[in-house]
């Protein structure tokens, strides 16, 4: 587990009001033992994983695709080719929801913006050392527009047998 105290404290407070203000039907199977709480949120993520993660076309229609998501710091970072079509709904569209699913396992939702990093910001360089830390390579050097982004959420619940 790589957040801090703060970061664990904050991602349990969204945690606490997404739940409060999700619908009864969420509410009812997010519940007892199985809705998860930040620190279990967090060793559950540990690693890559897939997320679906959708993006809002011009028209309002919305697009799903898979991404390689790290979840670093209590939000979760992904990366994409800024030839996608992804990377031209995230510059003028950030809204985005993702989710990880491991069968009855485990399921993790949140809703917020894609923030695109780079050098100017505070996350950047720990999550390109992550990043490089788990492929064994710089994910910048795998195109020429590699981007790298992290969600910030404004809606995320957790729940599973973990």
């Amino acid at each position: 587990m790589q957040e801090t105290p703060a970061e664990l404290a904050a991602l349990q407070q969204l945690m606490d009001a997404s739940h409060a203000r999700a619908g009864a039907h969420l509410r009812e199977i997010v519940a007892g033992p199985r809705r998860l709480d930040a620190a279990q949120v967090v060793r559950a993520l540990a690693g890559m994983k897939v997320l679906a993660l959708s993006t809002v076309t011009a028209d309002g229609r919305p697009r799903v695709s898979g991404v390689d998501g790290h979840f670093l710091g209590g939000r979760w970072t992904f990366g994409t080719d800024g030839r996608a079509v992804k990377a031209r709904h995230l510059a003028v569209r950030p809204q985005v929801s993702a989710a990880h699913l491991d069968g009855e396992r485990l399921g993790v939702f949140c809703h917020g913006r894609a923030v695109r990093l780079g050098p100017d910001d505070p996350h950047w360089a720990a999550t390109r050392a992550h990043w490089i830390a788990h492929y064994g390579s710089d994910p910048l050097t795998w195109g020429a527009d590699i981007r790298l982004y992290r969600i910030e959420p404004d809606w995320f619940v957790g729940y599973g047998t973990v």
